[in-house]
């Protein structure tokens, strides 16, 4: 009996280790760094017609922005939600009431995917959900301009396979229901919807069948056409007169809002000279032919949106690579280029201002007020697109990577005011993916740009130099991925990797390189249709370059072990160097055939360990598919669990902990504690449904880099409390984790007067910062946090974190501002607002939950970057904290003078004493003068200042606090000198004070209330 005893135990205790691990990460949290000076896909512009201030930005991946000052400053308002954005429509009769819909719609072969259609009664305050879930694409919103109630919704449907929820819809009310009022097949969406503003019942619609392959996009078919109704969408016509005749690809389609007989048509179209800008002049009965130049007709799957001026239907703005721009109705255009970044996607123009334009580009969104002559750049949206990020050892570590269109860049983690904009540096332009710093050499980073153009940049000159692998003769054909791969050896400092069908190995710095592996792709020929994809217009862009490789890893545990993934299902492996291969893709249980390896991350513990993470959206196939093996390959176990939502991009392992692995996918940021047994998103701090593309770890800070595609780069500083959540701690009522070090950061110029409209990415709290974990939320009883220095004196109280899970208390290094007397000195009150900081040394905290008591100690230091030595700080402090107490001294005095004149010259209009009467007078006056003496109250902050004694002591306190080494011998002396002043005026006020009790006792004889004088204690406590 006992032994089953122990047996039924020893089950239990096996199931609990079992368990997966459910935590809550509290106040753990991420800071966004920006950056926005390249700023990142804009898919739609608009504004409020009533008051043209407030504009809305719709972002490719980075949600919706809303500015209520003309773009000087932005705010993000649907972090929520889906950041991938469609097309936004504000109900101009309540513009209060925004609707988006989400899913870009200009499908290049990294767009995102939406979830359907939301609106906000509040201007973006709160949103609800109002359907077309599946639709993935929303191209187009009208809404009713008599009747908020109803609205049109353009589905452009699933890009990557065929779907029935696609076409155009209606809602009568508010969203409630959807009919579906135009449909061809399943392949065909609804690209664009236009309406007669001044007969609602007029709309028309472009249908565009479309499909993206991984290797391939075809653009136009049978089912392409421009229909209209003119009775709200019950029927519909099929326009042609005047059309190309054939196949049609896309259609973009604007009615004048100034005139309804005018409506434009930018049409893709099979015959080479159909293709271009049409008008009709008689609301679509009739169409002509305006232009067939070059941005009226390139790449039309990305550039198709047309814009009328509202005052001026003769004034076009039709978006391209260039915007171009007409006043003559298509006759004749003129470019938008100088300054503003190319691929323009949409325009708003200024109903009440045609000057005012607003614009959105694949780098941001610009303002013109110049009818669009000349463009201004937001240089406060943070939507940069990353694909990938890597991190260096310096201090501050930087961090680098690509971004789509927009080239390659690193910047700081850290910087003085903020990391601003001027603080990231360019490596190489083109559409930015790898980049990677060389392991031991500060100066060197190695980049590369679509289509496999590797470049090394030398940040000591600035010079780029192409080290592309070249193919020689006899040889095959490179072939690169979009993307291709970049990977820096672990073990040897000079080991390049670089991927093309061949994997690529070199030891000189990309100067020359060896070919390691055959073709480890399937070389399959259907797979290689690039060069004629497009459909009706070829788009040879290098971005369907397949049969590729595109994650290369080399193991940390043994150098020999080599793993390579391709764009079309290989996952090969290499025990040798690359002597020979072994294509493991097949031992993965329930993965289907031909999908992208998007990662390889072999485990930093052990050699036979690797995790892989393949991608299968743009085969139609939207789940995440996550694998592990542990026998290099031959078996894999999936880590998927219901947890997860999106597609994956990459996992990541801890440097410290196999446990705690970091998983970014299409809609977050997911991290596991037991090896992927369990996922919970994070989301503190980064949108919850950011795509998330890369993750790197810097060792020495245990700070996680995220590279976000919409939102740019985040920093979680202090990933090592999730090292320490096991078990053990996640079931004690209240554990601590172990407490860093804080540092005294002294701060350093910064660029001032910088105005509205820069961004500044957060910086870390460097201070000291006390963590624990609760498996319960504190509810009740009293839960108090205290600190005491290394001698038990106690400091003072803090506010606890109570919540369950992590709680993060950041310990205040300052002391409060100082009691000080009043001052119109701008010095003086500078001095007033920067007290001394704690002094350096140990410190305890002790936190009581009910009759519980749990205590930790932690450090604080110096900078380590300091020039100082202790002596000398020490001196600076020793300083700072006298002239902070002689700052509350001469209040102190300054108070009980106030006091002392006030109250007694009261007094005096309530006695009929005349001797007493002169006493109390003269004492009132000598006070006042005394008071006076001390401070400077004349001036307006610029003329006629004045220093009395209050004035220097914080002058002198700010100048000292300037700087973290000794104190001047002048600054030294001052102290001395300003003190003994102190001094004598303390001397005078005792003497008032002593004469103050005569006068109370007179007062009391009298049945006059006597005048008191509070302590020096109740003085600062008040």
């Amino acid at each position: 009996m006992k032994y089953l005893i122990f047996l039924f135990l020893g089950l239990l205790a096996q199931i609990a280790i079992a368990q997966p691990l459910q935590v809550s990460f509290g106040d753990l949290t991420a800071r966004s760094i920006g950056p926005a000076v390249m700023s990142g896909r804009v898919s739609d512009v608009i504004g409020v017609n009533s008051d043209p201030k407030t504009i809305y930005i719709g972002a490719a991946n980075g949600g919706v922005w809303k500015s209520i000052d003309a773009g000087a400053s932005f705010q993000s308002i649907f972090d929520d939600n889906n950041l991938s954005i469609g097309q936004i429509a504000v109900d101009q009769k309540y513009p209060d009431t925004i609707w988006v819909g989400t899913g870009e719609p200009w499908t290049r072969n990294s767009t995102s995917v939406g979830t359907g259609i939301y609106v906000s009664t509040n201007a973006g305050k709160n949103w609800q959900f109002k359907g077309l879930k599946d639709s993935e694409r929303i191209s187009g919103l009208i809404i009713h301009p008599q009747n908020s109630a109803v609205l049109y919704a353009a589905a452009q449907g699933h890009l990557w396979g065929a779907n029935e929820e696609r076409g155009l819809y209606k809602t009568t009310n508010f969203g409630k229901t959807w009919e579906r009022i135009l449909f061809v097949d399943e392949n065909t969406g609804c690209a664009d919807v236009t309406m007669d503003m001044q007969n609602p019942d007029v709309l028309y619609a472009t249908m565009w069948e479309h499909r993206r392959y991984p290797d391939f996009f075809n653009s136009g078919g049978k089912g392409s056409g421009l229909y209209k109704t003119t009775d709200g969408g019950k029927t519909w016509a099929k326009l042609t007169n005047g059309l190309p005749q054939g196949i049609l690809g896309r259609i973009g389609v604007a009615v004048a809002p100034s005139n309804s007989n005018i409506v434009y048509a930018s049409i893709e179209s099979e015959a080479k000279d159909g293709k271009g800008l049409y008008r009709s002049d008689d609301a679509g009965g009739t169409w002509k032919k305006m232009s067939g130049d070059f941005n009226t007709t390139v790449r039309p799957f990305y550039f198709s949106r047309i814009v009328v001026d509202p005052n001026n239907a003769n004034k076009i703005y039709k978006a391209g690579l260039e915007m171009v721009v007409s006043e003559d109705g298509g006759n004749s255009f003129r470019s938008i280029y100088s300054g503003v970044h190319s691929d323009m996607h949409d325009a708003w123009i200024d109903p009440t201002n045609s000057e005012r334009v607003y614009i959105g580009t694949d780098g941001g969104a610009y303002r013109s007020l110049d009818g669009g002559k000349q463009f201004e750049m937001f240089m406060n949206l943070p939507l940069s697109q990353f694909y990938h990020v890597t991190v260096d050892n310096a201090d501050p570590f930087n961090l680098y990577g690509g971004l789509q269109d927009n080239g390659s860049w690193y910047g700081p983690s850290s910087s003085a005011g903020g990391i601003e904009n001027k603080d990231w540096q360019i490596v190489n332009w083109g559409d930015g993916f790898r980049v990677y710093p060389h392991r031991t050499d500060a100066n060197i980073v190695y980049a590369e740009s679509q289509g496999g153009e590797l470049v090394r940049y030398d940040k000591r000159d600035g010079q780029r130099k192409s080290i592309k692998p070249l193919n020689g003769k006899g040889e095959p054909e490179y072939r690169f991925n979009w993307n291709s791969p970049i990977q820096l050896s672990p073990t040897h400092p000079e080991r390049l990797y670089y991927g093309a069908q061949f994997l690529f190995m070199s030891l000189d710095r990309g100067d020359s390189w060896t070919k390691i592996s055959p073709d480890l792709t399937t070389n399959d020929p259907q797979r290689q249709r690039q060069k004629k994809s497009g459909g009706l217009s070829i788009d040879n862009s290098t971005a369907e370059n397949n049969t590729t490789i595109y994650a290369i890893a080399e193991s940390a545990k043994d150098e020999q072990v080599i793993w390579v993934g391709t764009d079309d299902g290989n996952l090969q492996m290499t025990e040798n160097a690359g002597k020979s291969w072994t294509n493991v893709a097949g031992n993965i249980p329930n993965l289907p055939k031909g999908l992208w390896i998007s990662h390889i991350e072999p485990s930093k513990f052990d050699r036979n360990t690797c995790y892989v993470t393949i991608d299968g959206h743009n085969s139609g196939d939207n789940k995440p598919y996550i694998y592990k093996t542990s026998d290099l390959g031959k078996t894999w176990q999936s880590l998927v669990t219901a947890d997860l939502e999106g597609f994956a991009h990459a996992l990541v392992e801890d440097t410290q902990s196999a446990n705690l692995l970091f998983l970014g996918t299409e809609f977050g940021l997911y991290i596991s504690l037991d090896g992927g047994k369990a996922w919970k998103r994070f989301d503190k701090g980064i949108p919850a449904k950011i795509s998330v593309r890369m993750m790197a770890l810097q060792a020495r800070t245990s700070a996680l880099a995220i590279a976000t595609h919409g939102r740019g780069l985040y920093i979680i500083d202090d990933i090592s409390l999730l090292r320490e959540l096991t078990p053990a701690i996640i079931n004690e009522e209240l554990a601590f984790f172990t407490a860093k070090p804080g540092y005294i950061r002294f701060g350093q110029l910064s660029e001032p007067f910088g105005g509205a409209g820069n961004f500044y990415g957060e910086n870390p709290n460097t201070g000291p910062k006390i963590a624990y974990y609760m498996r319960k939320r504190h509810t009740f009883g009293k839960m108090t946090m205290e600190l005491y220095d290394d001698k038990g004196n106690f400091i003072k109280e803090l506010p606890a974190g109570k919540s369950a899970g992590i709680n993060i208390v950041s310990i205040p290094i300052y002391l409060p501002m100082p009691k000080s007397a009043p001052t119109k000195n701008r010095m003086a009150l500078g001095g007033t607002l920067s007290p001394p900081t704690l002094p350096e040394g140990s410190y305890t905290i002790k936190i009581t939950k009910g009759d519980k008591e749990y205590a930790t100690n932690f450090t604080l230091n110096a900078d380590p970057k300091t020039l100082y030595p202790l002596v000398e700080r020490q001196l600076s402090h020793a300083t700072q904290m006298k002239l902070y107490s002689m700052t509350e001294q001469l209040a102190y005095i300054y108070d009980g003078l106030t006091t002392m004149h006030t109250e007694v010259a009261k007094r005096n209009e309530g006695t009929k004493n005349k001797k007493w009467k002169e006493t109390l007078k003269t004492f009132a006056t000598e006070t006042e003068k005394l008071k006076s003496s001390l401070v400077s109250l004349e001036g307006d902050f610029y003329i006629d200042e004045s220093s009395n004694l209050r004035e220097e002591i914080s002058t002198l306190a700010l100048n000292v606090s300037f700087f973290p080494g000794k104190p001047s011998a002048s600054q030294l002396a001052k102290t001395e000198e300003l003190n003994e002043t102190l001094q004598e005026v303390q001397r005078q006020f005792d003497g008032f004070k002593q004469q103050l009790t005569t006068i109370n006792t007179y007062l009391q004889k009298s049945g006059l209330p006597i005048v008191e004088i509070i302590t020096f204690e109740a003085f600062k406590a008040k």
